[in-house]
This record gives structure tokens, C-alpha cells and sequence, in this order.
């Protein structure tokens, strides 16, 4: 398999050493976490059946936050 070298901060590091299961590679705790992540065009029309009201109840809400 074809490999390459990437440079990483050391802080960058110890985040992904602790993310890492046992027996898990750093590679594959890496493709892990990126398939975790949504992506945003899976996220359109999510809110569509909240009514607006509601909505922005909780827009506020977090704003305050």
C-alpha cells in the first residue's frame, strides 16, 4: 500500500493518540474520525418541519449560550 509522511504539531499528535483505539493505527483512528464527520449537503432541510418560532427560540437559546 502506498504510504506518505505527513507533519503534525506534537499537540496535534496527543489529540490523535488519545482519539486512537487499542490495536487501532493511526491511519485508520484518522479515517474514522473523518467518516464521523457530517457532510453539510446531508444537513439541508433538516430544520424544514421545526416551525420558524421555534426555530428561533432555539437559535437565541444558543446565542446566549
Amino acid at each position: 500500500m502506498p504510504r506518505k509522511t505527513i507533519t503534525i504539531s506534537l499537540e496535534a499528535y496527543e489529540a490523535l493518540r488519545r482519539l486512537k483505539r487499542p490495536g487501532e493505527s493511526f491511519s485508520d483512528a484518522i479515517l474514522r474520525l473523518a467518516k464521523s464527520i457530517p457532510n453539510l449537503s446531508e444537513l439541508a432541510g433538516a430544520w424544514s418541519d421545526v416551525p420558524e418560532e421555534e426555530a428561533e427560540e432555539i437559535l437565541r437559546s444558543i446565542r446566549e449560550a
